[in-house]
């Protein structure tokens, strides 16, 4: 029954602005890797961007927590690759998740996707030391 639930979440969200975000996201993606300096965060947006597509079923995790330990991108230089994402994609990706959310928001149905626009903006402006895990797999 979850699975159903989900898949007909993610297909309501394809609608209310779930597409439209992954395309910017994958955008984002190509831009950085155009850039040739972007190429590191050009995967992170391409993983991001196929979460933004299809959400229901996954959560997002800060690795530190879920490994137990820090790594490369949950440290000092994963704050530096933050603040770079930050001026590069992360603000521009934030306020289309917003403007996404005021307009999901307008609608009853579309305030729980209102509400996962914005915490993919949350996302958006800092996601390097977090990854994309299934629900099943990691709870808080």
């Amino acid at each position: 029954m979850r699975d159903v639930l989900r898949l007909i979440g993610n297909l309501l969200w394809l609608v209310f602005g779930g597409l439209l975000m992954a395309l910017a996201w994958w955008l984002a993606a190509i831009v950085m890797i155009l850039t040739i300096i972007g190429i590191p965060w050009a995967r992170s947006a391409f993983v991001i961007g196929r979460f933004t597509l299809w959400p229901f079923g996954y959560r997002v995790a800060e690795r530190r927590e879920l490994f137990g330990r820090t790594d490369l991108g949950s440290g000092v230089l994963g704050t530096l690759g933050n603040v770079i994402w930050f001026v590069l994609a992360g603000l521009w990706l934030g306020l289309g998740h917003l403007i996404a959310a005021l307009g999901c928001f307008v609608t009853i149905i579309g305030i729980p996707f209102g509400v996962q626009h914005i915490k993919l903006a949350q996302l958006s402006l800092f996601p390097i030391g977090k990854t994309i895990v299934p629900i099943d797999s990691y709870t808080l």
